[in-house]
């Protein structure tokens, strides 16, 4: 059964080719996958290995956790499931949105209704 290891500490300049090459070392790599900072289009330094087999997933884990490569150490461990962060994705409700306090309904000129003068 395949094994997936969270991969850290990784150089920004390393592609998932590279990443994919090096772990082979070990065993058989069945998926790479770089996590990429959207905003910044490059690697956000970590990613994920998926190798073939429990056995395969031990050797990389022993060959490559704190191995340094272009100055940096990498971080190799078995990848724990993601954890639930509260239903959506999105940003929630943050409350407020007025700096000064109170609702966004203030202020203006014939806003809310009363006496126009």
């Amino acid at each position: 059964m395949a094994k997936k290891l969270f991969v850290g500490g990784l150089p920004y300049s390393m592609t998932e080719r590279d990443l994919e090459a090096l772990f082979q070392q070990a065993g058989q790599v069945d998926t790479v996958n770089i996590i990429i900072d959207r905003e910044m289009g490059r690697s956000k330094g970590f990613g994920f290995v998926e190798m073939a087999n429990d056995e395969h997933a031990a050797a990389a884990i022993s060959r490559f956790n704190n191995y340094e490569i272009e100055g940096r150490t990498l971080v190799v461990n078995e990848a724990r499931p993601m954890e639930d962060r509260g239903g959506n994705r999105g940003g929630g409700n943050r409350g407020g949105g007025n700096r000064n306090g109170g609702n966004r309904n203030g202020g203006g000129y014939n806003r809310g209704g009363g006496n126009r003068w």
